[in-house]
């Protein structure tokens, strides 16, 4: 199985998208500053995800979610309309 998440910083409050095909390992990662891109960010907490059968499909989705973050239908998400 394939994860789409998204994570909140507690610092910033900012969201980080992304897939994995395990999910635990991957927010313990991140968490624990191996991250570049957001290891000036942590801590993270996880705020969203969905789970795919395959890796491509994950992709597409988490392409998508960042196509419209920060706009009318990432809210949405977040909220479960």
């Amino acid at each position: 199985m394939y994860y789409v998440y998204i994570l909140q910083s507690k610092k910033d409050g900012k969201y980080y998208i992304g897939y994995t095909s395990d999910l635990e390992a991957r927010i313990d990662y991140h968490n624990a500053g191996k991250q570049r891109s957001t290891k000036h960010r942590i801590p993270f907490v996880l705020v969203y995800s969905e789970e795919y059968k395959t890796k491509f499909e994950a992709l597409k989705r988490e392409s998508e979610i960042k196509g419209y973050k920060g706009g009318n239908s990432f809210r949405k998400l977040l909220q479960g309309v």
